[in-house]
């Protein structure tokens, strides 16, 4: 196309090049990375500043502040260390199934809060856990980290790759669980027979360690069950407001933060004190990237690439999904796995309309359900399991190894990414099966 052929386009994908192999390689704080390549696209006048703005999601942003307001307010009340101690008396001590349910409750919490703040929550109490049981601990930790982002995979609101597919694609709270749902539980349940093969020697308990946690009073946990009820309610209805949200017509970011507020007002929590827990600088990363990445989609960068993805897959739907699942999956390892689903989103929506000419299809229905979505499935999969694939592929990752150095538990790049590759792989062959039996294979012609 022409306008591709323009002076400034060299410039404009170097100041992306640049930007994004400073988030990658995190020579500078990703945020200030973001934000400079936003501003200097639209000083470079790559982009009006009014357009720039324009291209900010801020059902995406609303979506991240509500979430981490409730979390912040939720967690004050003990309500994960009083479950973990639970679990524990449970199974009266028996190292291997306390191990495989906090991989569970892991999973979980992260479908519905998210895969980070599920971690901060969870680490502490499984090391707390650990030492009075006197069981490996790193192992734990590793694989609480895989399972906060295979848990994740499966809603709106698990995983930040998450929330921006389905912001761009119009993607419901439901949908996404019955779509990315099953094949995340069968990941789990084949991944959790793997571990349990795995590991289940090195969790054996000492009858001594075994009376210890049988002595434990999880009531004491609980620091204010007045606070913790309201919470709960406020949480359930947050929650249902995501199950209704298409049909209610109100935008899962206008509930989250609605959620929080409310859930501030009737906690009688200091909002000031709430607002200083959001992260601030993720949202203006955020922010940042849906400017940078606005001036490509306007220059017209990603319908040139839609065109080299075409021709690399010899305009194969089906292979297509398979590749955008992989890339981005292999990508989402060695990278930060946002600023990728930012820039696959727009050539996604490129490609489109050639696999609905191609196949017939002039209803937009059909569009969505046989073209449209079976790609931003293999996108969000892709991008949420490769983070698996090494220590830096997920922020889940860092923040887990970064309390366990705390804590002196060091978890190495070698050692995580030994149990974390194995884990990607099979994920990542079990969703190539699953996409192709459900939206191929099992597909209507």
């Amino acid at each position: 196309m022409d306008f591709l052929l323009s002076d400034s386009i060299p410039s404009l994908l170097l100041i992306f090049g640049i930007t994004y192999f400073l988030i990658a390689t995190e020579k500078v704080d990703k945020t200030i990375a973001a934000g400079l390549g936003a501003a200097a696209m639209i000083i470079g006048k790559y982009i009006p500043y009014e357009e720039a703005l324009h291209h900010i999601d801020l059902n995406v942003l609303f979506l991240l502040i509500g979430m981490m307001m409730i979390v912040n307010i939720i967690g004050k009340t003990g309500i994960f260390e009083w479950l973990a101690i639970v679990i524990a008396k449970k199974v009266n001590g028996n190292g291997v199934v306390i191990f495989l349910l906090f991989l569970i409750v892991t999973s979980v919490f992260s479908a519905f809060l998210d895969n980070v703040t599920t971690v901060i929550l969870i680490a502490p109490i499984t090391i707390l856990v650990t030492q009075i049981l006197e069981i490996p601990t790193m192992p734990f930790l590793i694989f609480e980290a895989l399972f906060s982002n295979i848990g994740g995979t499966g809603t709106l609101v698990g995983d930040p790759p998450n929330i921006l597919v389905g912001s761009s694609a119009n993607l419901t709270f439901i949908q996404f669980l019955s779509h990315l749902g099953p094949v995340v539980l069968v990941i789990m349940i084949v991944a959790m027979v793997c571990v349990w093969l795995w590991q289940r020697k090195s969790m054996q308990v000492r009858e001594e360690a075994k009376a210890r946690i049988m002595h434990a009073r999880p009531e004491l946990a609980i620091t204010d069950p007045k606070r913790l009820k309201i919470c709960l309610g406020v949480f359930g209805l947050v929650l249902l407001g995501f199950f209704t949200s298409h049909t209610i017509h109100v935008e899962p970011g206008i509930i989250a933060l609605a959620g929080g507020l409310l859930m501030a007002l009737l906690c009688g929590s200091n909002i000031h004190h709430v607002l200083e827990k959001v992260e601030w600088n993720t949202i203006l990363f955020f922010a940042g990237l849906f400017m940078l990445v606005g001036a490509l989609t306007e220059k017209g960068v990603f319908e040139w690439l839609g065109n080299g993805v075409l021709e690399l897959t010899s305009g194969n739907l089906l292979l297509t999904a398979i590749v955008i699942l992989w890339v981005s999956a292999i990508a989402s390892s060695i990278v930060d796995n946002i600023p990728l689903v930012i820039a696959m989103i727009p050539l996604i929506h490129t490609i489109c309309p050639f696999y609905a000419e191609q196949m017939g299809l002039a209803d937009p229905t059909l569009i969505r359900d046989r073209v449209t979505e079976p790609l931003f499935w293999s996108l969000a999969l892709g991008a949420c399991l490769g983070g698996n694939g090494s220590l830096i592929g997920a922020s889940a990752n860092v923040v887990i190894a970064q309390i366990a150095k705390k804590n002196k538990y060091p978890i190495t790049f070698w050692a995580f990414t030994r149990c974390g590759l194995p884990v990607m792989i099979l994920s990542l062959l079990i969703s190539t099966a699953y996409i192709y039996l459900r939206y191929f294979a099992l597909s209507a012609e």
